[in-house]
């Protein structure tokens, strides 16, 4: 069947319509702020206390965005006699967001927790070359990082929960093994004291008068 003439227009025309009836919403930003999803990828926020200048981050990042120096310091030893170590202090710590496309990757790979996504978006700059954020810039979005959301109770239980529950069970059980042990051992003893004393005791009612 042949489309009617004029059907697309008025197809059209009925959407516009619909539309104009409807009440508009404008959000006024700024002085309104938006709501954001919980999982908003703004900006990413380091918690440079957890960084150990592993690289992870830096060798995963598709876009080479990320610029890490450190340096090594000698740590003495804990006790006399140890051995003196040596640790990665980080010295510079940046991310270039004009580079980077905000996959996540950098923060799925850091195996100490230190990058976390912070829902800021305002970070605009009139030079390109000023979205090279720094890691003091970088420590304060860390504070805008919403916390996780919580747990569904009836989701299954964490397999590290129940590991360290079953470890925490299986070293309970074998302190009270080895202080019943113990509290045997200690009676067995007693009793065999005992007995020493009662047999050096009739040892000498028995003896010459």
């Amino acid at each position: 069947m042949a489309p009617i003439p004029g059907s697309g227009l008025a197809k059209g025309l009925a959407v516009t319509l619909r539309t104009m009836t409807r009440k508009s919403v404008t959000a006024q930003y700024p002085d309104a702020q938006p709501e954001l999803p919980p999982r908003t990828r703004g900006v990413i926020g380091l918690f440079e206390e957890n960084c150990t200048v592993c690289m992870l981050c830096a060798r995963e990042c598709p876009d080479w965005c990320i610029y890490i120096d450190s340096h090594k310091e000698t740590v003495p030893p804990a006790a006399p006699g140890g051995r003196e170590r040596s640790r990665n202090v980080l010295d510079r710590f940046a991310i270039d967001f004009s580079l980077c496309m905000y996959c996540g990757i950098c923060i799925e790979v850091c195996p100490f927790d230190a990058l976390f996504w912070s829902p800021e978006f305002e970070y605009a700059e009139t030079d390109i070359h000023e979205l090279t954020h720094e890691r003091d810039k970088l420590r304060e979005w860390m504070w805008t990082v919403p916390e996780p959301p919580a747990l569904d109770p009836r989701a299954e239980e964490p397999k590290e929960f129940a590991a360290a529950r079953k470890a925490a069970e299986k070293a309970a059980v074998q302190a009270a093994q080895e202080q019943a042990a113990q509290e045997q051992a200690a009676q067995e003893q007693a009793a065999q004291d005992q007995a020493a004393q009662q047999q050096a005791g009739s040892g000498d009612e028995g003896g010459p008068q």
